[in-house]
Order: structure tokens, then C-alpha cells, then sequence
């Protein structure tokens, strides 16, 4: 006999897990479209997309020339406590970025074993509000990583501190998901929920500044001439 119910079931999951795959698929796009136009552009031109938004306050590149793109893996620990940036780590995807605040920088929290393992797990670079070790060893992995200040001395993994959370790193408030941006010019931080808006503009800056430069170049204008700055001067 034909069961109606467990037909109207089937039929009911089957629209479901449809649904479920497309909003899946249309998310992991969307997240593959920010990236490459994110990899097309500099942090100068999305702070400029962003209204002039500043970079993260004094985290400098540990190895310079290199770029950074990928969505935040948070993670909040004590000056020294270098347990959670490590398991951040393993909870990390490929392609994330771990962004570790610390609550001081007279001890790391970073150094070139936690390196070794970001390379393994395809991890795209490490930001940090606060101290790394091992710099020699990790300019030679040539691995991005960001960073606050340089000592010898690290801490011990006490474990404190907490994995994807709210956190404010280099002055910045950067939520998990969120998009990080960062090359030698500094470190930004893109809302993840604006992020497709934000690349589509930096692109746009870029290919604006792109033709002033062949005007500056080709034609041998001055910028002064290009962007008619002096008729915006006070005349005296």
C-alpha cells in the first residue's frame, strides 16, 4: 500500500538537502570570488575602498614581499601562552588566517615548530598582537607571519585565552570569518558580511590608480595636473 506520509517525507528531505547544498555551494563561490579579487589587490586600495580605514597599529611583517589573504581564525591568550594559537592551528582550514591577541609581547607565543605545522596544514598566515621567536628559521620557511615584536624567551601553554572569538588585534576588532588582508604595507581587516562589496571597490581603486599611472608615465603628466589639485588650493 502507498504510504502518503513517508512519501511526503522523502519528497520534504529531498527539497531540504537541495537547499542546504545550493546555499553551500553559493557560499563557498561567493568565498572563492573575495579571495581572488582580494589577491589582485593591495591594502592601500581596500583602505581606500574602506573610507581611508586604517591598518592594524604597529604588527610589522616578519618576512617581507610576502601577501596574506584568507578568512580569521581568532584566537585571545596571555602574554607567553602559547597553547591556543597552537590549537588554533588544528582548527584552522586551509586558506585561514590565525589572528592571536595577547595580552602582552614580553614572551612569544609564536616560533618556527607552530610555523612547520601552519605549512602542513596549508594555513595562508599568522597575525599577531604580541611576540615571536625563531624569526631566522621562519624567514627561511618563507611563511607570512605578522607580528607585534620580536623576542628570544617564550612562555609556557598554560591554556588560557579562547578560540574564535571577538577579539581586537593592533587596535582593529576582528570577528571570526572575518577577511584579512595584509602585505608589507600592513595588516586590514574586512567585515566578512561586506567583504564581496569591499574587493569589488578595491579592485576599482586599483584600476583607477592604475590609469593615472600610464598617464604619468606615457604622457609624463604630473599628479598635481591629473587630479587638479591646484584648483582646489586657496588662491591667494
Amino acid at each position: 500500500m502507498y504510504n502518503v506520509k513517508e512519501a511526503t517525507k522523502k519528497i520534504r528531505n529531498a527539497i531540504d538537502n537541495a537547499y542546504s547544498t545550493k546555499l553551500e555551494l553559493v557560499k563557498r563561490n561567493l568565498d572563492e570570488d573575495v579571495r581572488d579579487l582580494l589577491l589582485k589587490v593591495s591594502t592601500p586600495n581596500v583602505s581606500d575602498a574602506m573610507h581611508r580605514f586604517r591598518s592594524m597599529m604597529d604588527i610589522k611583517p616578519i618576512v617581507s614581499g610576502k601577501k596574506v589573504v584568507g578568512k580569521a581564525v581568532t584566537v585571545n591568550t596571555m602574554d607567553g601562552d602559547w597553547a591556543k594559537p597552537v590549537e588554533a592551528i588544528d582548527k584552522a582550514n586551509k586558506g585561514d588566517v590565525i589572528v592571536i591577541k595577547c595580552s602582552g609581547d614580553t614572551a612569544a607565543v609564536w616560533g618556527e615548530l607552530a610555523t612547520r605545522s601552519c605549512i602542513n596544514k596549508g594555513i595562508a598566515g599568522v597575525i599577531i598582537d604580541g611576540a615571536v621567536r625563531d624569526v631566522d628559521d621562519i624567514r627561511k620557511l618563507n611563511f607570512p607571519v605578522f607580528a607585534k615584536k620580536i623576542v628570544a624567551n617564550a612562555g609556557e601553554p598554560k591554556g588560557f585565552g579562547e578560540i574564535n572569538i571577538k577579539i581586537t588585534c593592533g587596535g582593529i576588532e576582528v570577528h571570526p570569518g572575518d577577511w584579512i588582508i595584509a602585505d608589507d604595507n600592513g595588516v586590514i581587516a574586512i567585515p566578512r558580511n561586506k567583504a564581496y562589496e569591499i574587493a569589488k571597490r578595491a579592485l576599482e581603486v586599483k584600476k583607477h590608480e592604475d590609469r593615472i599611472r600610464g598617464e604619468i608615465e606615457e604622457k609624463k603628466r604630473t599628479l598635481a595636473d591629473i587630479v587638479e589639485l591646484y584648483k582646489w588650493e586657496l588662491v591667494e
